[in-house]
């Protein structure tokens, strides 16, 4: 089971949080996620830790379908590929509409079929077995001459990448966007995740996509996981509380009423009373009320934080659950340490992965 982590720092100083990358590696993560939202850009961060690290995989967190073309999204993979020596993964996320139109003033339309045609263009610009040409119901490559001056030509990646075919995965929650992702990514970044309940709210999609998915691709990579801390005598219920905030955020305030795909998740989960109660309190303004009404219970099933025995039974849950990368959001103030001990829980399981969950 690989491990992996969320560089959460959307604020502060690039360079120390590279930093925090280095000691990261030595404790044994396998791979880390740079986020991107509407701060620096992910790409700047992974260049630099490609140069600065040595074997720790480095992938977006995601980046977003909109805000840049297809093309400039294989260029760069491209070339972080070839800085980091084949360690980069391309990390996909449509991101909401509050971003995409409020920060860079784009149309939020079709975002699953934008995210799949970007998928097919990015591996067809990194084959480079042809002038690249796509007739898309998004795109369109080369532009049509009646949308331009009729003057675009079909053209092949200048570079010879390092791999043509880099690992791209798809962060989605929804059942059309979860059965795409089954079907053509390497790999999905799930949010939320309960290996208690996945089964049910996750399960038969994936196996839906999984269905339809190419032989020629390998099994789909489940990343999932949660805050974790290691430890006895922790102070659980604090370290708990800690999260409220965030979920209550998601739940409460990502998005509008009847728009809030973390809401319909949660809904998903039996949480429905819960999930428009926190709604109605955020979007009323009440922050703290909502933060108290977020169920204990939900807060347990989506955490890692407990004594190692304890820590130890939920790794094997998300294992149980199909995750084959154990995603941890280390809490405290050294998550080198909690990687340590989350490594050392991990190497001494040693149980087979278990195939996606398949909903029945």
């Amino acid at each position: 089971m690989k491990l992996s982590m969320l560089l959460s720092r959307y604020t502060g100083d690039p360079v120390e949080t590279a930093g925090l990358v280095r000691e990261l590696e030595s404790a044994g993560l396998d791979m880390v996620w740079v986020p991107e939202a509407y701060g620096f850009d992910a790409m700047s961060l992974v260049g630099y830790l490609a140069a600065i690290t040595d074997r720790i995989q480095i992938g977006t967190g995601i980046v977003n379908v909109f805000s840049r073309t297809p093309t400039l999204l294989a260029m760069s993979a491209a070339g972080a590929d070839s800085l980091s020596r084949g360690r980069f993964t391309l990390g996909l996320g449509a991101s909401g509409p509050q971003v995409i139109e409020g920060f860079h003033g784009v149309p939020f339309e079709q975002p699953m079929r934008r995210i799949t045609e970007t998928i097919e263009i990015c591996r067809s610009v990194w084959r480079r077995q042809e002038a690249l040409t796509h007739d898309g119901k998004v795109f369109q490559l080369p532009l049509p001459a009646d949308r331009g001056t009729g003057l675009g030509k079909p053209l092949r990646l200048i570079n010879h990448p390092y791999r043509n075919r880099i690992p791209i995965y798809w962060a989605s929650l929804m059942e059309r966007s979860l059965q795409a992702t089954a079907e053509v990514a390497d790999g999905w970044q799930s949010f939320f995740f309960m290996p208690e309940g996945a089964a049910k709210v996750f399960g038969p999609a994936l196996a839906a996509g999984s269905a339809r998915r190419s032989p020629n691709l390998a099994p789909l990579d489940v990343v999932a996981g949660g805050p974790v801390a290691v430890g006895e005598n922790l102070p659980v219920d604090d370290l708990l509380d800690q999260e409220r905030p965030m979920v209550a955020r998601y739940i409460g305030g990502m998005g509008a009423r009847g728009k809030n795909f973390y809401n319909d998740l949660a809904c998903r989960y039996g949480f429905e009373a819960e999930a428009k109660t926190i709604q109605d309190l955020y979007l009323d303004g009440k922050k703290r009320e909502a933060e108290a009404a977020v169920p204990r219970e939900w807060l347990v099933r989506t955490t890692m934080i407990g004594p190692p025995g304890y820590v130890a039974e939920r790794i094997h849950a998300y294992r149980e659950a199909g995750v084959t990368t154990l995603n941890l959001d280390p809490v405290g103030t050294d998550p080198a340490g909690t990687v340590k001990a989350v490594r050392h829980l991990v190497d001494d399981m040693g149980s087979p992965v278990q195939p996606v969950p398949d909903g029945q």
